[in-house]
């Protein structure tokens, strides 16, 4: 009896688990000025919550013209995400070009630019800001100061934070013919420099080479991800075109120099996607998608490799053929008893549970344009892996508009970006490599954009220097808790029931009146189930891709457009604790 009870009690544990939700909290809507370009959720503590507000501000002015340079303001939210004060830094910022604001372990600064045209130098500086009072708490400090050789030379950098979050990585690069050199910096939360800068080269042709990740390790280990091109003859022998190859991983000391390099050229596969992970006291891991033909339409595989961070030496590689046969049917935790009392199932589930069979006995493969998302450690030493379809592209129209009283036609041309974010797939690897389970949920979101969005030919978010925030309202947020974990995603109100392949999904690309459902997903089992989290109708649309996962809590924002008037938006803060 006692053995009964207490798979009785698992039992229950593990039912009472999984039918938990995320909470949500939304604050007042605020206004936003139309002439800002971002907004984005920097830090929070116990006191609130603390928003970066980008614009542009003009600086003089011409007969026939104007410059402007980039400024910004910092919105504070008191607990109940109601605002608390607005600063922005236009008087402070005379003479320098705003860059962000970023938060290190308790402290919040401010970053802003100098660049010197005489002396071709880019001067990055520095100021702490009073929380309290969003007023700058000293004088600017410079960080760090970059030198053009060359007027083609390009300086590039980066600020992000140690795995710990205690640190402050400025990783830079002056791009120039010829030289492909990386410089990684640490800062404290004082901003004291830890140590020298560690420098980084390689051999590959600037032009061939696409640094894509930079990941610095608890044990001051630098490992860069970079993506190899080679040049292909086009059509014509005098066209030439960069065609990706493969990936390259290398891990390098503290002094720069080469410890590992991770082996991507796995038994003639070819990757085609990868994340490098690593959090506070836990293995390095590294994820990759990859085909079994160069340029193949689909994905074959999954890599995963979890490396000591101290030695660089893989501890344990999976490799493993993936395809829609691997697929574990959903269940839809929603269902009552009396539905699961019926004999008979309707017309249309026999058509979608008929589609799905097909789909697995099939066993095709994934979209090669599978992008990793997140990477979750679970408390059983296993990852839950998070990944979704993103096609992001380009296209232009051409309209003649005709000539009225006596005047000439004309012809205008119209760009648009188009991004595409589809079926998240979600799977399982344990301690020993193999996978657990793997699921499939349908989405089809579409996101269109007026003017270019593209950078060097290559598509976005593939360039370590460059990020971009769009989309805004495609795509996903993920939080963790436990053996829990919540994906909140913005999709059409028709597809609440769409739980696994084969079922029928509507396309989402108005957003306004999507509703904004939240998955929740057993890390043990991989079941999962979805539910309508709130509906975008009533608040400002939200932008889940873009929440900041603070803590325990997702931070997300809803933004509205208004074409007379100031933009609304309101912060809602998203919990799972038990």
């Amino acid at each position: 009896m006692k053995i009964v009870s207490a798979l009785l009690v698992a039992l229950l544990f593990s039912i009472s688990a999984f039918s938990q939700s995320p909470k949500i909290v939304w604050g007042d809507e605020f206004k936003m000025s139309k002439a800002s370009t971002d907004l984005q959720v920097v830090m929070s503590d116990n006191s609130g919550v603390y928003l970066q507000e980008s614009h542009g501000v003009m600086t003089s002015y011409f007969v026939i013209g104007a410059t402007a340079r980039k400024s910004a303001t910092l919105v504070k939210l008191d607990k109940n995400l109601a605002e608390q004060y607005r600063n922005d830094f236009n008087k402070e910022l005379r003479g320098k070009e705003f860059d962000q604001f970023f938060a290190v372990q308790d402290k919040l600064y401010i970053l802003a630019t100098d660049y010197s045209r005489r002396e071709k130098t880019l001067t990055l500086f520095a100021a702490r800001v009073e929380k309290s009072t969003g007023e700058l708490a000293g004088d600017w400090a410079q960080l760090a100061s970059w030198q053009k050789e060359e007027k083609s030379d390009d300086i590039h950098y980066k600020v992000s934070t140690s795995v710990d979050s205690t640190n402050l990585i400025l990783v830079s690069s002056v791009q120039g013919t010829g030289r492909n050199t990386y410089q990684v910096q640490v800062f404290d939360n004082n901003l004291k420099a830890l140590g020298g800068t560690v420098n980084v080269s390689n051999e590959f042709d600037p032009k061939t080479f696409q640094l894509e990740d930079v990941i610095y390790t608890s044990n001051k280990k630098v490992v860069l991800v970079g993506r190899k091109y080679e040049y292909e003859e086009g059509k014509r022998k005098k066209d030439k075109f960069l065609d990706f190859v493969n990936y390259n991983i290398r891990i390098y000391d503290s002094k720069g120099k080469q410890q590992n390099e991770i082996n991507t050229e796995i038994n003639g596969k070819w990757l085609v996607s990868t994340k490098v992970l690593q959090e506070a006291d836990k293995d390095l891991v590294i994820a990759a998608f990859y085909s079994n033909e160069k340029k193949g339409k689909n994905i074959d595989g999954l890599l995963v490799q979890r490396i000591d961070p101290n030695t660089g030496n893989i501890i344990t590689t999976s490799q493993k053929e993936i395809n829609t046969s691997l697929i574990t049917a959903a269940e839809d935790e929603t269902a009552t008893p009396a539905d699961e009392e019926k004999d008979e199932e309707s017309r249309k589930e026999r058509k979608e549970r008929e589609k799905f069979d097909k789909i697995k006995d099939e066993g095709e493969g994934f979209s090669r344009y599978m992008r990793f998302r997140n990477i979750f450690y679970t408390p059983d030493h296993g990852l839950v892996i998070l990944a979704e379809k993103y096609y992001q592209y380009t296209y232009t129209t051409t309209q003649y508009n005709a000539g009225f009283n006596g005047m000439p036609g004309s012809w205008t041309t119209s760009t648009y970006t188009v991004f595409e974010t589809g079926d998240l797939m979600m799977c399982k690897i344990d301690g020993g490599g193999n996978i657990s389970w793997l699921n499939v949920l349908p989405k089809e979101q579409r996101e269109v954009i007026s003017g270019g969005y593209t950078y060097g030919g290559f598509a976005i978010g593939y360039y370590y220097f460059y990020t971009y925030n769009r989309p805004f309202y495609s795509g996903f947020g993920a939080l963790q808790n436990g053996n829990n974990i919540y994906v909140v995603f913005n999709d059409h109100t028709a597809n609440a029931g769409v739980l696994q392949l084969g079922q029928r999904v509507k396309r989402e690309s108005y957003f306004r009146k999507s509703d904004c459902f939240s998955v929740t997903l057993d890390a043990i089992t991989g079941k999962y189930s979805r539910k309508v989290f709130f509906s975008n109708k009533d608040v400002p649309t939200a932008m889940p891709r873009l929440g900041a996962y603070i803590g325990n809590d997702l931070y997300i924002i809803g933004r509205d457009d208004r074409l007379f008037g100031r933009t609304k938006v309101a912060v809602a803060k998203i919990s799972a604790t038990n």
